[in-house]
C-alpha cells in the first residue's frame, strides 16, 4: 500500500483525491489546504488538515498548488529526508527545498472540477533525483491506470509548453468561434462534429498532412472575405496571424 499525504485543493489535487480513493493500493492520509472550507465536505474520507505542522508520516507528499507557492509550501514542509513531489509541467525540480527527496509527478492533462477524468488517458510525466525513488512514482502512475513517461526538466518543460498550444490557445480559439457564432444566432454546438473529428485526424495523420482550409490553399478570395467579414479587431488579428504561418509552413 502506497500512502499518500496531498497538499491543495485545486483542480489537480481534487482528481488525484478522487483517483487514489479508488485503487486498492493507493492510501490517502491526509489532505492538506490553508483554506479548510475548500476541503471539509471529504472529512468523512480523509483527514483533512489546515496546518502543515500536522502533517504525519507517508510515503509521497503531493504539492499540487499553483506554481508560484510550490516553493513556499515546500520550504515550509515540518520534515526532512522524505519524497515531495510537484505536480507542475513547468516547475523546476530543484524549486522544491533540498531538505526532502525531491521529484515531479505530472499529469499532463486538463483538469476542471466539474469534468470527469479518466486517468487511463492521462500520461504521467514522472522525474526525480534519487534513483531509488523513481519505481514508487511508476507504482504510483500504475495504481491509477495511467501510462507514465521518465522525463528530465527540458523535456518536461518543452512538454507544458506544446500543452499550451494545442489545449489553452486552442480553447480560446474555441471561444472566438463562439462568439462569431453567437453574434449571428448560430448554435456553437453544430461545430462540435468539426471539432471531433479535427483531434480524431491527428491520431494517425502528422498535423503537417491534416491542415486544409483557405489558408493551405492560399485562397485569397476567402481569406480576403474572412477579413472583411470580421469587425473584432482582436479576431482579425489572429486570423491575420494565424493565416499567415499556416501559409509559411505551407510554401504558399
Amino acid at each position: 500500500m502506497i500512502s499518500v499525504s496531498i497538499i491543495g485543493a485545486g483542480n489537480v489535487a481534487t482528481h488525484l483525491f478522487n483517483v487514489f480513493t479508488k485503487t486498492k493500493t493507493v492510501s490517502v492520509k491526509q489532505w492538506y489546504s490553508r483554506d479548510l472550507s475548500k476541503i471539509s465536505s471529504f472529512k468523512n474520507k480523509v483527514s483533512v488538515i489546515d496546518k502543515l505542522s500536522e502533517l504525519t508520516e507517508a510515503d509521497i507528499y503531493i504539492i499540487a498548488v499553483s506554481d508560484d507557492a510550490i516553493q513556499n509550501i515546500s520550504e515550509a514542509l515540518p520534515f526532512k529526508q522524505r519524497l515531495v513531489v510537484h505536480t507542475s509541467g513547468s516547475v523546476s525540480l530543484y524549486d522544491l527545498d533540498k531538505k526532502n527527496r525531491r521529484g515531479v509527478f505530472y499529469p499532463l492533462q486538463t483538469f476542471s472540477k466539474e469534468a470527469k477524468v479518466d486517468f487511463k488517458n492521462v500520461p504521467i510525466c514522472i522525474e526525480t533525483i534519487g534513483k531509488k525513488d523513481y519505481p514508487l512514482l511508476k507504482s504510483l502512475a500504475e495504481a491509477i491506470g495511467s501510462a507514465y513517461y521518465k522525463v528530465n526538466s527540458e523535456q518536461r518543460k518543452s512538454l507544458h509548453l506544446a500543452a499550451v498550444f494545442v489545449n489553452n490557445f486552442t480553447n480560446q480559439l474555441y471561444r472566438v468561434a463562439h462568439e462569431i457564432t453567437e453574434s449571428e444566432g448560430v448554435e456553437f454546438d453544430i461545430l462540435k462534429p468539426l471539432i471531433l473529428e479535427t483531434a480524431k485526424k491527428i491520431q494517425n495523420l502528422s498535423p503537417y498532412l491534416a491542415q486544409t482550409g483557405p489558408a493551405k490553399r492560399n485562397d485569397k478570395k476567402t481569406i480576403k472575405k474572412h477579413l472583411k467579414q470580421l469587425e473584432n479587431q482582436e479576431h482579425k488579428a489572429i486570423y491575420t496571424l494565424l493565416t499567415n504561418a499556416i501559409k509559411k509552413t505551407h510554401g504558399r
